[in-house]
């Protein structure tokens, strides 16, 4: 095989490197790591355009590689607000539970939990339906009560501790009345006397009291149907429940 000339050789590696050269430079520049400053306020900018993904793409890169710098706690939490802007509750969740494992004494961690507990308060359902949710929400607003008592979100958490308690008591008295309904007194009492017990403040008492009379009617106790609606009419003569009582009352003489 014929030699090329020591020149030529020479000539064709000086080429083969400009060009490996030139390879090198049309690579892109790797993406700069940026501080985490500048990733909140990328993050902060597109939160309040609505522009959720992206938003979260910022903190979670702020959660993952700064996990150490002071942005990276509010940077877990507005990962999370993000899912919960976008009513993707069950992640919202997840990040505010991950917040609250690692800085549970942080100047936020209170907000952090309020918004816990208003990730599964928005999600609550009908009276007819299960109220596991309501459960999770009054037990979350209990939290920030109990652990965060000087919290600005402390007193809208007792409003809504009261209106889960409620929620949970009207479904007690819904399901008693169904029980009746289907003509098993006995279990319907259970809900009811259940509710006097555990739910004595709430709104449902004066429904309760009535439905336990009618059930006392149905199982022939009438001495204690009548002290019951006298009870009622008594207590809560101004509610229709009231007014109902006193109208049974007349026509049992």
């Amino acid at each position: 095989m014929r030699m090329l000339p020591a020149s030529v050789t020479r000539s064709l590696l000086a080429g083969l490197l400009l060009m490996a050269g030139g390879c090198a430079f049309l690579k892109p520049a790797p993406t700069p790591i940026l501080p985490p400053d500048e990733l909140y306020s990328q993050g902060e900018k597109e939160l309040g355009n609505r522009r959720y993904p992206e938003a979260r793409e910022s903190f979670r890169k702020i959660v993952e590689r700064h996990p150490n710098s002071s942005w990276a706690p509010r940077g877990r939490f507005l990962l999370g607000e993000a899912f919960y802007r976008e009513a993707e509750f069950d992640k919202a969740i997840k990040e505010f539970e991950t917040f609250l494992s690692f800085y549970p004494r942080h100047e936020i961690a209170d907000l952090v939990q309020y918004r816990l507990a208003m990730a599964y308060y928005d999600q609550l359902k009908p009276v007819e339906q299960d109220q596991g949710l309501t459960a999770k929400a009054l037990e979350q607003f209990k939290k920030l009560v109990k652990q965060y008592p000087e919290s600005r979100y402390a007193t809208d958490a007792l409003a809504k501790i009261d209106f889960c308690r409620g929620r949970l008591a009207q479904k007690e008295v819904w399901v008693a009345g169904y029980y009746f309904n289907q003509g098993n007194p006995s279990a319907a009492r259970q809900r009811l006397e259940f509710v006097l017990k555990e739910y004595p403040r709430t709104l449902v008492i004066p429904e309760t009291l009535y439905t336990l009379a009618e059930v006392n009617f149905a199982e022939g106790k009438k001495g204690e149907a009548k002290d019951l609606l006298r009870q009622l009419a008594a207590d809560y003569g101004f509610t229709e429940w009231g007014k109902r009582a006193v109208q049974k009352l007349r026509e049992s003489r």
